[in-house]
């Protein structure tokens, strides 16, 4: 597991021990951040279920202006930070010990508001749905346009009735799946599984 671009590319990454989280593919996070592209630089990023905090140190390497790492386990904490420390992009960070959904539930606090919010927790719980359904109920945490991103095994997928997140894309990496939703649309409709490149992503 390492940093794939940008200023602390090749710096490899601390796992947390056990089998807690699910850490992502390198094939599937280059093609996360070739998606996203150069609308990293300057966004700022938000990483929920945040385990290595690996997703978001990418995004910081790669030019993102801030990361929010919220995530509740002891062990997934002490690697954020120590991963943090190692690729020297602290000065970015912000890690956040909360539960997802009681942080979530209070938005407009000092967190702020993202471009992208990463979505990436333990398999087969459900998990990743209901953390989108509670973004979907506090739309402010996402910017006009911003990215709900869920990381999900391909047999957990489901269709979610969203009133203010449009599922635009999918892709499949393996036993990797990326659903991309858009986030509080203000000039466009997206049809389900359309393509996204009104800001040359």
């Amino acid at each position: 597991m390492r940093v794939i671009a940008g200023k602390a590319k090749g710096h490899r990454l601390k796992s947390v021990p056990g089998k807690g989280t699910r850490p992502i593919t390198d094939r599937a996070k280059s093609a996360l951040f070739s998606i996203i592209g150069n609308d990293i630089i300057g966004c700022r990023f938000l990483d929920l279920f945040a385990g290595t905090g690996q997703v978001g140190i990418e995004a910081l390497s790669r030019g993102a202006v801030g990361a929010v790492f919220v995530e509740r386990a002891g062990q997934a904490l002490r690697t954020i930070r120590e991963n943090l420390a190692h690729t020297r992009l602290e000065a970015g960070a912000r890690v956040v010990r909360a539960d997802v959904f009681d942080f979530l539930a209070s938005p407009g606090g000092p967190a702020g508001v993202f471009e992208y919010v990463y979505v990436a927790p333990p398999q087969y719980r459900g998990l990743w749905a209901q953390t989108l359904r509670a973004l979907d109920a506090h739309p402010a945490w996402l910017a006009d346009d911003g990215w709900a991103i869920a990381q999900i095994h391909p047999r957990e997928y489901e269709d979610l009735a969203l009133e203010h997140l449009a599922l635009f894309d999918q892709r499949s990496y393996g036993k990797v799946m990326l659903c991309f939703y858009l986030g509080n649309p203000s000039f466009r409709e997206v049809e389900e599984g359309g393509e996204a490149d009104e800001r040359g992503r």
